[in-house]
């Protein structure tokens, strides 16, 4: 089944107001950057993404915050972002903020089919507010969900028409795992090869779990600095 779309705007055509979207990537290596404008573009709002961070002011999902179609956060890290922060003070943005391993887990469980599992992470903080706390062995754990989006939204090194998708170095991050607990996931690559060009031992996820390819036409593939004061 050839699963290469003509472009990311007709990949993300149907994604709803309200939809609940898996965005892959780390900071901003590894991030769907033309999944994420064309999403701008169709213009659904009251959007969850389920992502590590939102990106920066102006770049990645900082856009959607932007042009103020994001309704809620579930992320680990939320820094680097004004826009962001300006947000969620004012109240116009819910935030779910989940430690960062907790995070990975509860996506690997939703796409393992796993509807909650127990962690020490978080035990006696505010991420434990209003979770069932059970005892293991004598210590306390917390009862977190597994996650599954209406749609994830990936970005990969090389795909064939089938969807089995190779990502290049830490691009592999969060985006492995957020193939598996979409609904329907596309993913954007930089090169889409024919079926059986990929070595299959170097497949990193089978195209099973992924439903949509788009070539993406071109990358800025920023990476975040540190800036420190002057002396």
């Amino acid at each position: 089944m050839d699963k290469v779309y003509p472009s990311a705007a007709e990949a993300v055509r149907d994604i709803p107001s309200g939809a609940t979207i898996l965005a892959g990537g780390f900071g901003l290596c590894g991030i769907p950057e033309n999944l994420i404008l064309a999403l701008r573009d169709a213009g659904p709002t009251d959007l969850t993404f389920v992502s590590n961070n939102a990106g920066v002011d102006d770049f990645g999902l900082g856009l959607l915050l932007q042009t103020r179609q994001v309704r809620k956060m579930i992320s680990s890290y939320v820094g680097e972002n004004k826009e962001f922060e300006r947000q969620f003070l004012s109240g116009e943005l819910e935030v779910d903020l989940v430690p960062q391993g907790t995070l990975a887990e509860r996506i690997r469980a939703g796409g393992a089919g796993i509807p909650a599992f127990y962690t020490a992470t978080g035990y006696g903080t505010l991420v434990a507010e209003g979770k069932d706390v059970r005892y293991f062995d004598g210590k306390p754990y917390i009862m977190e969900r597994g996650i599954v989006g209406d749609f994830a939204i990936v970005k990969a090194w090389k795909a064939d028409r089938h969807g089995n998708l190779v990502f290049r170095k830490t691009s592999q991050n969060f985006n492995s795992i957020m193939c598996t607990a979409g609904r329907v996931t596309i993913a954007e690559v930089e090169e889409v090869v024919e079926p059986g060009e990929l070595d299959p031992d170097q497949i990193h996820t089978p195209g099973i779990f992924v439903q949509r390819i788009v070539h993406g036409p071109s990358y800025e593939k920023r990476i975040e600095r540190r800036t420190t004061r002057e002396a």
